[in-house]
């Protein structure tokens, strides 16, 4: 392979395991306001305790997620040397606004919300913690405008020529409201607010499923039902209008997601299916005329097919496709949990359905599968360009970078994350069976929740 598929490769797996963090920290950071705000509101000790609890949870995410995101800035010096110097002082004004606004914001009152149990006035705690949760959200913020500027470009100039040209800022809030900013921060905040509330959800199942810490368990299960049920709703409607937006600014990629080669009307939307490049079909269940019903709201009007678009600008397309659906799948698991849970909920024989909570309990991978697939979707449906429409991938790949050089750090890397995770998994599966406060002199079987799903 080519230093620059290995490198896409490297930037790919640094990405992916650094994304399992962030949308638990912003998603849960949510799930501790609701739960410190009943804890403020009632003084309730169950609720406190539930709040100290999902504290130290966030607490050792966000450490994972500082230390896997530092990885990222050395790999835009040492694989793509040249994209960074085209794309310099946009993101420097994007990571430098998520920097200070941002960062500094959350791990500052982190440690008031980590240490200032008992030491201050619980009000005060509260906004701290709402702090921590705001700060959380505006990484998110600059960390998607940056990336949106990829897809879309907006408020910019070329300056230089040849390898000195790079791109300048003319309009900053242009930049920041760029086409695709706000629908692609709406989606990718939605989905940050699943992974958190399924997180509360598997471990209170797992609870239930063990009879322990039951009081807990039904307060947090609420919780992250609301949670859960709120934001499934919302990403429907955002996951409309991000897709109606791409229709608009990249319609090579919609039609890469939906494998439609030829424009004709009544185009059909893919349930599932295989695309066979040779032929330009897709075999697979399909409903006639609903992506031209979603993307122009008319049955009739013709999505744009692959065929209307050089074929040096299509990415790849049967894994865009497949990573679209996967996405759309796993949307479609977390709602058959929600509307599963809600209805034993109310029915009070929820804790008592031991399938169920089982399901419950690996539901907790359905956001996290789904957000990857979802940025493999959008990342590798803007191929073959790095800056959409005005640098190509292969002009942004650092000169005199070796393969044997990259197939080495992807090496060290692999086997460094299997190390980073094993730990994680430990001080997160620790954390979990030591729970709440009253559970603290129970002796915690460590395998149970993560390989054995509560069984």
């Amino acid at each position: 392979m080519t230093a620059e598929i290995l490198s896409r490769i490297q930037f790919a797996l640094n990405i992916s395991f650094h994304y399992i963090y962030p949308p638990l920290s912003i998603g849960l950071g949510i799930a501790l306001v609701i739960m410190e705000g009943m804890y403020v509101k009632t003084g309730k000790k169950l609720y406190e305790e539930l709040a100290k609890f999902w504290t130290k949870i966030f607490a050792l995410i966000f450490a994972m997620g500082v230390a896997t995101g530092l990885v990222q800035v050395f790999g835009f010096g040492t694989n793509w040397a040249r994209y960074s110097r085209f794309v310099g002082d946009v993101f420097g004004s994007a990571l430098g606004a998520e920097g200070v606004f941002a960062f500094f914001m959350e791990s500052g009152f982190l440690g008031i919300m980590l240490f200032g149990w008992d030491r201050i006035h619980k009000g005060l705690h509260y906004f701290a913690t709402i702090c921590v949760c705001i700060g959380a959200h505006f990484s998110a913020v600059w960390i998607i405008v940056a990336n949106s500027w990829m897809q879309t470009p907006a408020g910019y100039k070329i300056e230089g020529e040849g390898e000195m040209a790079h791109a300048v800022i003319t309009d900053f809030w242009a930049m920041v409201f760029n086409p695709s900013s706000v629908d692609r921060l709406c989606h990718t905040i939605i989905g940050c607010w699943l992974a958190g509330a399924f997180l509360v959800i598997s471990v209170s199942a797992f609870y239930m499923l063990k009879k322990r810490h039951m009081a807990h368990a039904q307060v947090s299960m609420k919780v992250g039902l609301w949670m859960a049920l709120a934001a499934v709703i919302l990403q429907l409607i955002s996951a409309d209008s991000t897709a109606r937006g791409v229709s608009v600014n990249q319609p090579i990629k919609l039609a890469a997601m939906e494998g439609v080669y030829d424009t004709n009307p009544y185009t059909p939307m893919n349930v599932f299916g295989w695309v066979d490049t040779k032929t330009g079909k897709v075999e697979g269940l399909q409903i006639p005329g609903l992506l031209s019903f979603l993307t122009y709201r008319n049955f009739e009007t013709p999505v744009r097919g692959l065929n209307e678009f050089p074929k040096e600008d299509w990415p790849m397309i049967q894994p865009v496709f497949q990573f679209y659906h996967l996405m759309i799948a796993m949307y479609g698991l977390m709602c058959l949990a929600v509307a599963v849970g809600f209805f034993l909920w109310k029915r009070k024989k929820l804790a008592h359905n031991k399938w169920v909570l089982r399901f419950l309990v690996g539901s907790v991978a359905f956001p996290q599968i789904a957000n990857q697939a979802g940025w493999f979707t959008a990342e590798m449906g803007r191929q073959p360009w790095i800056v959409y429409g005005v640098m190509r991938t292969s002009e942004g790949v650092s000169r005199n970078l070796s393969s044997a050089q990259v197939i080495g750090s992807i090496t060290m890397f692999v086997f460094i994350y299997i190390l980073i995770f094993s730990l994680f998994i430990y001080l997160l599966n620790h954390k979990i069976h030591a729970g709440p406060s009253d559970a603290a002199n129970e002796e915690p079987v460590y395998s149970d929740f993560i390989f054995k799903g509560g069984r």
